[in-house]
Parts: C-alpha cells; sequence; structure tokens
C-alpha cells in the first residue's frame, strides 16, 4: 500500500497526477484535482527524482543524495535552509531602535535615502524591508533584524510513516 501525496490516504493503484505544475502520486478520489501523466518505461534502477546524469551504474549510488544534506532526518537541503529568516518583532525593534537615538521617522529616512513612507510601513509591520534597507537600518540603528535559517524538525508528518502529505499542510475549502 502507497500512501497519497495530497490527502495522506492508503491505496493500492496511485495514480500520477500533474496538480499545479507538480507531479504527485495520489489516490483516485484526489486525482480529479489534476492531469494524469503517463508513465514511461524506465529501468529499475532509476527514479523520477534520480540526479544521476553520468549515465554509469548506479549500483550504492543512490542512497547518498537524499541524506547528502547532513540534516539526518532523510529531508534534503534547498536554498532556503541557507538564509536567514527576518525576526518577527522587526517592526518593534525598529522603532525602538530609532526612538532610543532620538531620530523621527523623517529624520531616520533621510539619513538612509529613503521615503518617510517606507520607514512608517516597515514600523507597521505592513511591509518587509528589502535587503539592502535591511541592511542599512541594522548598520544605523546598531541592531539585529534576522535570526538563524529555517529549522524543520519541530514538523512531524501526520502519517502513520512519519512522511508528510499535502494533506498535513493544506486545508481543503470544501470540507
Amino acid at each position: 500500500m502507497v500512501q497519497c501525496e495530497m490527502c495522506g490516504t492508503e491505496t493500492s493503484s496511485p495514480k500520477t497526477v500533474k496538480i499545479e505544475g507538480a507531479e504527485l502520486d495520489v489516490c483516485g478520489d484526489c486525482a480529479d484535482f489534476g492531469t494524469e501523466v503517463e508513465q514511461q518505461s524506465t529501468s529499475g534502477t532509476s527514479t523520477k527524482y534520480s540526479t544521476d546524469s553520468s549515465g554509469s551504474s548506479d549500483a550504492g549510488g543512490s542512497g547518498s543524495t537524499a541524506s547528502s544534506g547532513g540534516s539526518g532526518g532523510g529531508r534534503r537541503r534547498d536554498m532556503f535552509d541557507d538564509m536567514d529568516e527576518i525576526v518577527q518583532d522587526y517592526d518593534e525593534q525598529i522603532r525602538t531602535a530609532r526612538e532610543s537615538a532620538g531620530l523621527s521617522q523623517e529624520e531616520l529616512a533621510k539619513e538612509l535615502n529613503e521615503k518617510a513612507s517606507l520607514i512608517r510601513k516597515l514600523e507597521r509591520g505592513a511591509s518587509l524591508p528589502s535587503d539592502s534597507v535591511q541592511t542599512k537600518l541594522e548598520r544605523r540603528l546598531e541592531i539585529t533584524l534576522t535570526e538563524g535559517g529555517v529549522d524543520d524538525t519541530e514538523w512531524e508528518g501526520g502519517a502513520s510513516t512519519g512522511a508528510y502529505t499535502l494533506g498535513d499542510v493544506v486545508q481543503r475549502k470544501d470540507s
């Protein structure tokens, strides 16, 4: 039995369906949400996720690509693992640091060569700072607006196998 990658139910005959550009193995009920993809017959050692382009024998090499991220949990590393995340209270930090420096929003904007309306939006939390504005704010106000990369270890799959499905994350409107 295989688990549907959308809703998580066990199915004996999954269908490969393209939904919003992603190919998923889903149950019969979820297959209606996309377009069925024809399966091409391939050799037994190759998978649709294979990254080996050398054409050489795959013996012993297929398992190393999935765990090369070093996370130990089997999740592959991606570009977002190395990115810093902006702190949740960035708006309060900016406002507090500006006020403690004795600056008005207009004065800070002029020093940073930015518009005062941008400073107002940032302090309301209505806008996230671009990388360049964030750097200017951190230097001028002597604050840090980023925290370390994303840590996905708090997520645990809802399926009996511990694997994630779209059903663990997405809430359907009709239910």
